[in-house]
Parts: C-alpha cells; structure tokens; sequence
C-alpha cells in the first residue's frame, strides 16, 4: 500500500515518500519543522542541517505555505505528536512552489475565509470537521445497511412540496412550475409501501431569509420511511440511528476531535434511551421559566435550548398541536388537536436536528387535510393513491446532517459543517 499520512503508523522505522503541501513551518538554524498535510492528515517533518545536504535544508527553510512536494524520510514514533509519528525527513522533491497564499497563520475574518473557502477547507479546524462529516456519512449508511433499509433517491425537483411552496425555490420545467425539493419524505412513502423499510441521502433546498447559525439555503438530508412502524417505534429508531453516529464520531475521529477540542464526554453520554416531554408539558414548563409562550405557538431557539438545557440528553418533544405541524401527520387517537410526532433537540444550544411522525394512513382524513391546506389534490393524485392501495400504519424522520456535524464537532455556525456553503448572502464559491 502506498503510504498516506493516515496510513503512516504502518511504516513505523521504515523511510517512506509521500506526496504532500506544508500546512505551516519554522526553522531554528539547524533544524527546520514542517507542518506537512496530505489531505489523509497532518504530520511534522523534521529537516536537520548536518542529515541533509545543504540545497535540502534551503528548500526546507525557504518553501512558502501550500507548495507542494514530495518527501522522503523515517517515519518514528513520537507520544508528543498530535499524530503520534513524526517523519525524519532524508529527501524532497519541489512540485509546485506556490506564491502570496492568502490565508497565512493568523486571524482572519468570517467574509474573507468565506470568499476563500476552496482554500479554507485545507486548515486543520476545516479539515477535521469535514473529517467527521464524512464519518457521520460512512455511519449512516453502515447503520441502515445492518437494519435491513433500501436506499431509495426521490427526485430534486418537484411539481409539490410536503410543507407548501412558500420556501420553495421556483423554476420553470419547460411549460410548468417545478420547485427545488425541500424533502424527499412524500416519495420515500412510496418507496416504503414497495420496500418496507428505506432512506435517501441528498441534497433539499429552503428559500428561507435566515441568518441564524442554524440555517442553510442548501442543506443534506437523511430521511429514512418505515412501513408497518407507529410512532413509539419510529422513536427508537432515531435513538438507536443517532447514538450510532456518535459513537462511531468517537471511535473513528479521535484527531479530528481532539483537534476541535471537543469536551468528549458530551458525546459519550448520547446514549439511547433519550428523555421525552410531550408539546403540553414543555409549554408548562417554560411558562413557569418565564418564557412568553402559550399553546398553540410553535417553539424558537430560545424555546429549544432551554427545554434541552433541562436535560442531559438529547430530547424528544412530542405531540404538536396539529394546527402547526404538516398536513401528512397521523392526529393522536387519545387527542385530536395533537399528532404524533416528535422534534429530537441537541443539547448545547444546537436545536432541532431532527423532526419525525406517524404519517396519515386513512385517505379520507389526507384528502380532507389537503383541500384544508388549499393543496391540489390533482397535484397530490399519487400521493392519496398510496391510501387507496395497501395503506398501513407508516413512520418516517429527517434528519439535517449539518446540524448534527455541528452538534457533534462541537461548532458553532453549520457554515462549516459543508464544503461550500450556501447562504442567503453567499453563492461564491
């Protein structure tokens, strides 16, 4: 196997080449200190004057940040290094010595790395968020592969929505309206009454005119659908789903969150079973924290993180009022103004990162909910052909894969939580 800094505790006492760019380096006269990455890791190379030849160690002190190189060398065991190795380097080889790199070992500010986010993602913080992005991914699939899960891919653009059209974006599909999806939940039903149990992966677009920390114009979602699954069950699901990822965070990210300096603690008490509060209770509770809320009103940021404050845990709040939940969701049978639904809060402040329910079985109640929402029924045919032709109890979730980054890495904005964020005032680069 040709080595990679992510592969390099294989090669322990070995000399090994790899390519690399330096991240960052200082020089004490006769010794010179690489900070090496490789897009797997980063690593130290230590360059010493009286091992190398003369036009070695220049080179060594004199390359800018980001040119990129080839270099040979030991690897050897070092406790002190964030890597655990450091690489005795014998050899380098120029490929491309870069000029002016303009994001240089100080403070930047947020609009500047911003405009130079395709070079941004190169720094060790990026790096290691992005790290456990992919993890989060990797565990995903993983997960719903062991539960026995079809992924299915619902279509990005659409001629309806699951939540109305008014954060849609619109576009034009040769002679009708179309609009970029905002959740592929109303096709994974179907793909669930052919399969049972499935997910999508992908991307879903929300014209929303938010600047929170929690927004994005464009954002990944994973939205499993189950047939023959009531509510109690589909919680289960998000708990053992959600504990999963987190510990395989743990297990497979221990740089990327020591990096970070995430407190890992916070992510090895995300352990199944989660607390619950119904919608009622939590409104009661925040009246006597103070809180101006009343029934029937939908919780904000402030709302959310003081429920989830109460609680070490991730927490379910359950049972919405119907009037502000979605028109596909089952009513409770003991309670008609509530469904049966839950949002899952993150603790830390990081909110909602997951919304989930029962979903209407009966296409009586559907159709009725539809003509009360002013919904097409013509437009939603097929959908209530999913009532009309084998309905069973079914439950589905969402869950938004850069708040849950956020959540786990430990940051603050889900900005960088994505390669190349979409924003309301950021469609560069």
């Amino acid at each position: 196997m040709k080595p990679t800094i992510s592969t390099i505790g294989r090669f322990v006492d070995q000399e090994v080449t790899i390519g690399a760019w330096i991240a960052n380096k200082r020089s004490s006269g006769k010794i010179a200190f690489l900070q090496l990455r490789d897009g797997t890791g980063f690593i130290q190379g230590v360059v010493v004057k009286s091992a190398v030849d003369e036009s070695t160690f220049e080179q060594a002190k004199s390359l800018p940040q980001e040119s990129a190189l080839y270099v040979t060398g030991t690897v050897q065991a070092d406790d002190r290094a964030p890597s655990g190795y450091e690489i005795t380097v014998t050899g380098l080889k120029v490929l491309h010595k870069a000029k002016d790199y303009p994001i240089t070992p100080k403070e930047h500010g947020t609009e500047f790395l911003m405009d130079h986010r395709h070079l941004w993602i190169r720094q060790p913080r990026q790096h290691a968020i992005l790290t456990i992005r992919h993890e989060v991914i990797r565990a995903t699939y993983e997960f719903f592969h062991q539960e026995g899960f079809t992924k299915v891919d619902p279509p990005i653009l659409t001629g309806s929505s699951p939540e109305g059209t008014t954060n849609l974006f619109h576009t034009q599909y040769f002679d009708e309206d179309a609009y970029l999806s905002q959740s592929g939940q109303l096709y994974m039903e179907a793909a669930a009454l052919a399969f049972n149990r499935v997910f999508s992966f992908g991307p879903t677009f929300r014209a929303e005119k938010s600047k929170t920390r929690r927004h994005l114009i464009e954002f990944w979602m994973i939205e499993p659908e189950m047939a023959f699954v009531e509510h109690e069950e589909n919680l289960q699901i998000q708990e053992q789903y959600v504990t999963y990822i987190a510990e395989s965070v743990l297990r497979n990210c221990p740089q990327a969150l020591a990096a970070l300096e995430r407190d890992t603690s916070k992510l090895e008490n995300i352990q199944a079973p989660f607390p619950r509060i119904t919608y009622t209770d939590a409104v009661a509770w925040l009246q006597e924290q103070g809180f101006d809320v009343t029934w029937g009103d939908d919780f904000g940021s402030p709302e959310e993180t003081a429920i989830a404050e109460h609680y070490s845990k991730p927490v379910f709040i359950t049972h919405y009022p119907k009037a502000i939940k979605p028109f596909y969701m089952e009513p409770d049978p003991e309670n008609d103004e509530v469904v049966l639904c839950a949002d899952l809060i993150a603790p830390e402040g990081y909110g909602e990162v997951i919304g989930g329910s029962q979903r209407i079985a009966d296409e009586s109640l559907l159709e009725a909910n539809l003509e009360k929402e002013g919904l097409s029924s013509e437009a939603y045919a097929w959908y209530l052909d999913l009532r009309r032709y084998g309905s069973v109890p079914h439950s589905g979730f969402g869950l938004g894969l850069e708040r849950t980054i956020a959540w786990l890495s430990g940051t603050e904005h889900v900005r960088e939580t994505i390669p190349f964020p979409r924003l309301l005032n950021r469609l560069y680069p």
